[in-house]
């Protein structure tokens, strides 16, 4: 579904409580008050998820099997979105979503993202990937495999193994650690050639990140609420 990391493991300790709140497209989100931050944009959750992950990063991927790697599995709504698309694209999704802390199954059960997408009869699919065991790689379809891998972000360490990245962490103002320059580059890394970055950032500072890291980074009309975001590739 966001200094050290330690500190950084200290910080999310103290995350004590989450609000439910709706967004501007009716969909709800996660708030946290101690940092005034939200795990969607305020302007859409679905429509963000749908502008940034969707049409500027699987679409690319059309007819094609696709391994992806969420930096933040949160909410499971990109992933959710990822599942209801994966059929009409022809692909074959093989998705590993990463997350220090998920949320309860009780929060979960407050997102209402399968009525708010007008697809109430896949809501068990929904609930299934917040029910489905930790760590352990889980078929959903015959075309979709999810794997929610319980850990820090900085743990990550694999190499040309996924096509598709959606980062997205926590923003900048809050966890600036997550979207430096060895993040990127352990990103890159876990990319194989050819690979895809999207995120609905679009800070001075990140792009210069993702370049020092190897990429080759270009901008793109954001999602409602933003001006632009950040695509990158690993040629």
């Amino acid at each position: 579904m966001r200094g050290t990391f330690g500190a950084y493991q200290k910080v999310v300790h103290s995350l004590v409580k989450r609000q439910i709140l709706h967004t501007a497209d009716g969909s709800t989100t996660l708030h946290i008050p101690e940092w005034e931050e939200n795990y969607h944009s305020k302007h859409g959750a679905i429509q963000e998820a749908y502008h940034v992950f969707i049409h500027s990063g699987l679409s690319l991927f059309e007819g094609k099997s696709v391994a992806v790697l969420e930096m933040g599995f949160g909410t499971g709504l990109n992933a959710f979105i990822t599942w209801l698309e994966h059929e009409k694209r022809g692909q074959s999704i093989d998705y590993v979503g990463l997350e220090a802390y998920p949320i309860t199954l009780e929060e979960a059960a407050q997102m209402n993202y399968p009525s708010a997408l007008q697809v109430g009869h896949h809501h068990s699919i929904f609930e299934k990937m917040h029910q489905l065991p930790w760590n352990e790689p889980m078929a959903l379809s015959a075309d979709f495999t999810l794997t929610k891998r319980h850990q820090f972000f900085q743990e990550l360490n694999e190499n040309d193994r996924y096509d598709l990245v959606y980062f997205d962490a926590f923003g900048f103002r809050v966890q600036p650690e997550l979207w430096d320059y060895p993040m990127f580059q352990k990103v890159y890394n876990a990319l194989r050639k050819g690979g895809v970055l999207v995120t609905y950032a679009c800070r001075t500072s990140i792009r210069k990140a993702m370049l020092e890291a190897g990429f080759t980074v270009e901008k793109l009309p954001g999602a409602p609420g933003k001006r632009e975001m950040l695509r990158a590739f690993k040629n």
